[in-house]
C-alpha cells in the first residue's frame, strides 16, 4: 500500500502515521500545506524548518506545497495527481470525527483516483491520547483558540499535566480546534527534534479571516 499522509506535524497525525505504518502502509511522503508566503504551515503555524526536521527524524521525505484558502483545493488536488502518477495509491489523514473533513478527503483522494484511509475514525479521542502518551510520543502546543483556552496553555508540552489542567469544555483531542501541536519526539523518531518556544503572539481576528489565536513562535 504505497501512501502519502496529510500531514499536520501534530499528535493526531502521528498518532495515525504509527498505526499505518504498523498496519504495513509504505509511506512515500508527508504532505504539508503552507500559507502564501511558504512561511507557516496552514494548519499549525509551523515554520517549515522544524517541519523539514521533524520529517527528516521520522526518515519519510517531506512534500511542501503553498496555497492561498482560494486556492487550497486545487492545489491540494494537483499533488495527490502528481502522487498517483507516481504509483501512490492511498490517502492517510488524522482525522477523528469531523465528517465535513471526511468528505473533503474522500472527494480530494477520488479525484485523484486515490482512497482514502483514516485510522483514527470514530474512536474515543480520550482513549487515543492516552494511546499516544503511552507510546511514548511528546508533543508541544503550538496554537490554542482564545476563546476556549487563555495564553498559558501555548507553548506548554501535552502530557497529562496539560490535560487535567483543560477546562471541562475542552476535549483531549482538541479536535474542534481547541488547540493543535507539534510533535517532537518517540518511537518512530531517530531522534528528539530540537526546538525552542521564543515567545507566545496573539493574533486578533481580522477580516477576512476570522478567528482569535494564541500562537507559539518556535524555532
Amino acid at each position: 500500500m504505497r501512501s502519502f499522509f496529510s500531514w499536520s506535524g501534530g499528535k493526531d497525525s502521528m498518532l495515525a502515521l504509527h498505526r499505518s505504518l504498523d498496519a504495513g502502509h509504505d509511506v512515500r511522503a508527508l504532505l504539508a500545506m503552507f500559507d502564501e508566503t511558504g512561511e507557516r504551515s496552514r494548519s499549525h503555524a509551523l515554520p517549515p524548518a522544524l517541519m523539514q526536521a521533524q520529517a527528516a527524524a521520522l526518515g519519510i521525505p517531506l512534500v511542501m506545497r503553498q496555497a492561498s484558502w482560494t486556492t487550497y483545493e486545487s492545489v491540494f488536488t494537483e499533488q495527490l495527481r502528481a502522487f498517483a502518477g507516481e504509483g501512490i495509491t492511498h490517502g492517510l489523514f488524522g482525522d477523528i470525527d469531523l465528517q465535513a473533513h471526511r468528505d473533503w478527503e474522500e472527494k480530494v483522494c477520488g479525484a485523484a483516483g486515490l482512497q482514502a484511509v483514516l485510522p483514527l475514525w470514530q474512536e474515543p479521542r480520550q482513549g487515543l491520547v492516552d494511546e499516544l502518551l503511552a507510546l511514548g510520543y511528546r508533543a508541544r502546543v503550538v496554537c490554542v483558540d482564545a476563546l476556549s483556552l487563555d495564553a498559558g496553555f501555548c507553548g506548554r508540552e501535552f502530557d497529562s499535566g496539560f490535560i487535567a489542567d483543560l477546562p471541562s469544555q475542552v476535549d483531549a483531542c482538541g479536535e474542534n480546534g481547541e488547540f493543535h501541536t507539534f510533535v517532537f519526539d518517540g518511537p518512530r523518531f531517530a531522534h528528539p527534534v530540537p526546538h525552542q518556544v521564543l515567545a507566545v503572539h496573539e493574533l486578533k481576528p481580522t477580516s477576512p479571516a476570522p478567528g482569535h489565536f494564541f500562537v507559539a513562535e518556535l524555532r
